[in-house]
């Protein structure tokens, strides 16, 4: 029989450090004949991305040992960090970003040059055209901006890479038509951020040059993203100029969008080397999308119509085919951890080709429910909640339990419901999880992602405090205990909340953002004019920081930093924290060696998750179980008097 506990306090089997350290995370599905390739980022490694290699009917096999790590710095967030063509891999070693090329019974060799400085030239999203490889270059001079071009590597590395494309302030997606004979890429510029315009370019490519490029699709206000090459020869791409992500194709006879409908097959790029769809035979294309918010996968045939693919899975990442009927993707799930799958779409089966172990006992995972709530002037906006859920305890009758409302970040990034290690070390202990797509937030059309505009640090905020406050109108929360927490921009908004509104009682910022106009001075390029989209003027940029409005901070928080980060450098955390300090507001700062703008060590991971959880404990007024890291909280004595 289940004991009647305090929220909060409840005795928990997950167990944060040995949990995370069993878990990996899965990325860049890759297919090469009849092989299998893809990245396994593995916090027990210290976050290390290790190349992993399916034979055809043999067993999987790491192609990349300690300490190779296989990951781009282009942008900051990378991705497209390795490619493979006729069993030959080409590869960006995180240490020094040069690429490398592996070949099966040969150690890795260089094939780009020496950097003039440490990591000052970093490539990614590259693809093979015969001996020679077109990526993405991103060159950070001693001085001034980082300069991103498209560019000719030789595969043997016997010359120096040349450039093909020059002169936007940004490049990416550089594919190359199935004869070899012309070159695609997308492009944009400053201001723009790639969800809000890019455009898509076509040209002639002969050797190490391209031909005169025509434009074919995006602009300004049009987001193109993730063009690929048919078996057809005919060009595809989601853009959206009606509102949506749909799917467009590029032939001779011009643009057309193959399949309309109010449903998102994009995504905001992020990351480069991310794919959401793929060819299969006789004319068919697999394709993720989100429909409603909720992410499905359906084939579109050759009349431009969508069958679904009825599976459970809750996300789909990753997505690859044969060109056949063979699909493979990162598959995550609501109740169990994340795993690579391969579907035959013919034949209807399905089978793991690697998997996460299950760790957790099922009496323990949540189920996460869709609730819309209102907000706003008459609008609406979304969160997942997830329920306490331990077999072992229930709260008392009449005492709602706390609640934790995560901001995601990006901000124009989503949620959705997956197995999560982080929510379930909560929801086992006694907290109600609340995970928000707030108002603009991807997945449910360009309208609802482009009412962030100008409003962040308003909409979003608004949109958190909403959601908490209903879920405790619903009796799912007590509203004495609502807490929030967020990474990034989440971390923004959750300190903006903190500072601005009375209703969360404490909260916890990773790596977010204090000092708006110190973030666009020494932030990274990729994000460098994000802010005059978001935000807009200099005056709102210093009247939306948390940092502006100290008078009314006076709610505890919870800081958490990686001393490498390049994307919110830790002068930001710090100067939050001394400004704390000096008004005596109860908080505590916790740094990490070697971490960067997302930690990726399982020691640190799992340090940050039990040092929240005392700190919530310490200024909330509950005693946690078990023997939890706990993190230094000045001026603790205020909560307590």
């Amino acid at each position: 029989m289940a004991v009647v506990a305090s929220y909060g306090s409840w005795a928990s089997p997950i167990d944060a450090a040995e949990t995370i350290s069993k878990l990996v995370s899965f990325e860049e599905v890759r297919v090469d004949g009849d092989d299998l390739y893809w990245l396994e980022m593995r916090p027990a490694e210290g976050g290390r991305q290790a190349l992993v290699r399916r034979p055809a009917g043999a067993e999987a096999e790491d192609l990349t040992p300690p300490p190779t790590n296989v990951r781009s710095r282009v942008h900051e967030y990378g991705g497209g960090a390795y490619l493979v063509s006729e069993g030959t891999v080409v590869y960006s070693d995180f240490g020094d970003q040069r690429l490398y090329r592996l070949r099966s019974g040969e150690d890795p060799e260089p094939i780009t040059p020496e950097p003039p400085r440490p990591q000052s030239l970093r490539y990614a999203d590259g693809r093979r055209v015969g001996e020679v490889i077109v990526c993405v270059r991103e060159y950070h001079p001693p001085e001034g901006e980082a300069v991103n071009e498209l560019v000719v590597v030789p595969l043997d590395g016997s010359r120096d890479p040349q450039v093909l494309v020059s002169g936007p302030n940004f490049v990416s997606s550089p594919r190359v038509s199935p004869d070899g004979a012309r070159l695609a890429w997308l492009s944009w510029n400053h201001p723009n951020m790639p969800w809000d315009g890019t455009e898509l370019w076509v040209a002639p490519l002969g050797g190490r040059s391209v031909g005169e490029a025509e434009l074919v699709a995006g602009g300004r206000n049009v987001s193109v993203v993730q063009p690929e090459w048919g078996p057809d020869g005919a060009l595809y791409f989601f853009a959206d100029p009606g509102g949506w992500w749909n799917l467009h194709r590029y032939d001779v006879s011009g643009t057309r969008c193959v399949l309309e409908m109010e449903a998102e097959f994009g995504f905001p790029q992020w990351v480069f080397g991310a794919s959401c769809y793929g060819f299969l035979s006789e004319g068919r294309i697999l394709a993720a999308y989100y429909e409603q918010g909720l992410h499905r996968l359906g084939v579109i045939d050759g009349g431009g119509r969508l069958n679904p693919v009825d599976l459970d899975y809750s996300r789909y990442d990753s997505v690859i085919t044969d060109g056949q009927s063979r699909v493979f993707f990162v598959a995550s799930h609501p109740r169990r951890p994340s795993r690579i799958v391969e579907l035959d779409v013919d034949r209807g089966t399905e089978e793991d080709v690697r998997a996460n172990p299950d760790l957790v006992d099922p009496a323990y995972i949540p189920d996460p429910q869709p609730i819309i709530f209102p907000t706003g002037d008459g609008d609406v906006a979304h969160v997942f909640y997830y329920p306490p859920t331990n077999p072992e305890f229930k709260g008392p009758h009449d005492e709602p339990p706390p609640l934790r409302v995560k901001i995601h970040g990006g901000p124009t990034a989503n949620t959705y419901p997956v197995f999560t290690l982080d929510f379930l070390f909560w929801t086992s202990r006694g907290f109600g999880v609340a995970d928000l797509n707030y108002r603009g937030s991807t997945g449910y059309g360009r309208a609802y992602r482009d009412q962030l505009k100008g409003g962040w640090g308003v909409v979003d905020v608004e949109d958190a405090v909403a959601a908490a406050r209903y879920l405790a109108e619903q009796g799912l929360a007590q509203p004495e205990r609502l807490t929030i927490t967020g990474a990034s921009a989440g971390g923004f908004t959750t300190l903006a909340a903190l500072a601005l509104h009375d209703t969360f009682a404490a909260g916890s910022s990773y790596f977010g953002v204090t000092d708006l106009e110190l973030f666009e001075e020494s932030t990274h390029k990729f994000e460098s004019r994000y802010l005059d989209g978001l935000v807009g003027s200099q005056k709102a940029k210093r009247e939306r920081s948390p940092i502006s409005h100290l008078d009314g901070f006076d709610r505890p928080v919870i800081l958490f930093q990686g001393l490498e980060d390049e994307v919110v450098p830790p002068d930001q955390a710090r100067m939050i924290a001394d400004a704390l300090d000096r008004r005596g507001v109860p908080h505590a700062l916790v740094l990490y060696e070697g971490e960067d703008h997302g930690f990726r060590n399982a020691e640190n991971i799992a340090n940050a998750i039990e040092s929240e959880l005392s700190f919530f404990g310490n200024v909330l007024g509950f005693q946690p179980a078990g023997d939890l890291a706990s993190a230094d909280v000045r001026h603790l004595e205020a909560v307590r008097r």
